[in-house]
């Protein structure tokens, strides 16, 4: 019997056992762990759609453009996307991502000691989300705050839990915020705005924004430090040809996908693989399943920077509902892990723990030292 302390401590034996897709009574649904039919779920969403009264974000942060699909998915999603193009991420992004980072560690870097999750990729993507939709200044503990007693109650409903009161006055206080911005003549709020969308819809998109920024690069830096540190040898091949980090960074995602699974729901009665789903029923697709998936996969317990096949992961989900911001987060990890290797004699602290999370993934701390 799984049980919902293993999906979050460590889940991938039994995502293994169940692939490529099984009932898991925990989770009181269905879960999809092999890649081929976690595409083919991802990809279809007229049969496996995110718009249920019962998906987990959106009873937190209000309908989104992460809840809907069709023509109400577009309208949400269409007044954001220019920003994030690959092109654009480049052209926009680039300085500002360099400026950061490199405050962020010359503020520390004599200490010889430090947290990296606290003191370089919380505040990272905090700064960098916040620069990119146009919202008014506000420190990056402060937004963080917020984010985490939302994320910590948008797991709570995944898990079948009530939205909890400190969520919902924690997204009040976002809400104002985000809102504050959306009378700046120059920010990506105003302009979703312009385009459209009420108050409360800007809100929640941000918000959906935000928090997949914050999320998916505070993510992707904790884990790959944790891989690489914990994983000496492969360490030593980045440090000794850096042009490897990239393929390092695809190769952590694999394992560790920072948002580890997505929620849909049914739309008709459907077989999968052998299994007879019914109209209503919850779909989990695990990314991170789908990232080990052996027919993919060689060896895919193993953390290999030199893996010729890494980026087929499904980190960034797929289909209509694809990360908008994957270029920006991979410009934002790529930036902040090069800073961090290039501390010397970077390690890692016996006490750091490791990634945990049922539907976020990542260590809690990277707890680190480096000679001074």
């Amino acid at each position: 019997m799984v049980t919902l302390a293993e999906l979050e401590e460590s889940p991938h034996a039994a995502l293994a056992a169940v692939r490529p897709v099984g009932w898991v009574d925990a989770l009181d649904g269905w879960v999809v762990s092999g890649r081929e039919l976690a595409v083919r779920v991802l990809r279809d969403p007229e049969t496996f759609t995110v718009d249920d009264p019962r998906f987990s974000t959106a009873q937190v942060v209000g309908p989104s453009m992460l809840s809907l699909d069709g023509t109400a998915h577009s309208a949400h999603r269409a007044p954001f996307e220019h920003a994030f193009g690959l092109a654009e991420t480049r052209a926009r992004f680039t300085e500002p991502v360099t400026e950061t980072v490199s405050s962020l560690v010359e503020a520390f870097a004599a200490d010889g000691a430090a947290d990296l999750r606290r003191a370089l990729a919380g505040p990272l993507s905090v700064a960098v989300v916040a620069y990119s939709l146009g919202l008014p200044p506000a420190s990056a503990s402060t937004v963080l705050g917020w984010y985490e007693v939302i994320s910590d109650s948008v797991t709570g409903v995944a898990a079948g839990r009530q939205v909890t009161a400190a969520g919902a006055e924690a997204f009040g206080r976002l809400h104002a915020h985000v809102a504050s911005g959306i009378g700046s003549s120059d920010s990506l709020v105003a302009e979703a705005a312009h385009a459209g969308l009420g108050v409360d819809e800007v809100v929640a998109n941000a918000a959906v924004l935000m928090f997949g920024g914050i999320e998916t690069t505070e993510g992707m830096i904790t884990n790959c430090l944790w891989h690489l540190l914990t994983h000496r040898s492969q360490l030593e091949l980045v440090l000794a040809d850096p042009s490897l980090l990239p393929n390092a960074l695809e190769e952590s995602l694999r394992l560790e996908p920072a948002a580890a699974v997505v929620d849909r729901y049914a739309t008709q009665d459907v077989e999968l693989a052998g299994c007879s789903l019914r109209r209503g029923d919850l779909v989990i697709v695990s990314l991170a399943g789908a990232g080990r998936d052996p027919s993919v996969f060689a060896s895919p317990d193993d953390f290999d920077v030199r893996r010729t096949n890494a980026r087929r992961h499904l980190a960034w989900a797929s289909g209509p509902h694809i990360c908008l911001g994957m270029h920006l987060a991979r410009l934002e990890a790529l930036t902040a892990l090069r800073a961090a290797l290039a501390l010397p004699g970077l390690r890692l602290a016996p006490s750091s723990p490791p990634p945990r999370g049922l539907v976020f993934r990542k260590p809690s701390a990277v707890k680190v030292h480096w000679d001074v």
